[in-house]
């Protein structure tokens, strides 16, 4: 019972004091703000705020785009805008993987989760958008954060043709990511 008010009450005020801002560049155009949740996922949320200072996240693509499921990006080893993306998607960064932190905030519209391999404990850089509530992913994967403004913009990223979504010519993507508080 005190879990459930507990996810209750982060969704309906998120004590954040961390956020990340994304200009995002190609089909859409505009920013995204994203609050991180840094009391659900602190090892997650520091691994993006470090590499979003760091500047790693800066022209990276959205590689995996399903329509009513998810836009992925992140990949800053592989992902880079001008780089060979047939490996896009498969590289993480120079740190190291972060350990798996579930919660029971559910996957919905906006929220922001972490990506990884079947290992649930190889989260590295990778995260992924909520285009529309997804359940299957409820516990399996780490949510990060949620998108307070810009949803619109996320929703009009190019979608992926290719196998598994994966974006097919010019892909959009972050041209910048900065660190909020």
């Amino acid at each position: 019972m005190l879990k459930a008010a507990l996810a209750l009450t982060l969704l309906a005020s998120p004590a954040l004091a961390t956020g990340i801002q994304i200009e995002i560049e190609g089909e859409a155009n505009g920013i995204v703000t994203i609050d991180l949740f840094e009391d659900v996922a602190p090892k997650h949320v520091e691994q993006i705020t470090t590499l979003a200072a760091e500047g790693a996240y800066d022209g990276v693509v959205f590689h995996r785009v399903i329509q009513g499921f998810m836009a992925q990006t992140g990949d800053v080893q592989f992902g880079k805008m001008g780089g060979d993306m047939r490996r896009a998607g498969m590289g993480g960064s120079s740190r190291p993987d972060v350990e798996a932190e579930f919660s029971d905030i559910p996957f919905e519209k906006g929220i922001v989760g972490m990506a990884r391999s079947q290992n649930p404990n190889s989260a590295n850089s990778q995260f992924f958008i909520m285009f529309t509530e997804y359940s299957s992913l409820n516990g399996q994967y780490t949510v990060v954060g949620k998108v307070t403004s810009g949803q619109d913009v996320v929703d009009q990223i190019k979608l992926g043709k290719g196998q598994n979504g994966s974006v097919i010519g010019q892909p959009d993507m972050m041209k910048t990511v900065t660190v909020i508080d």
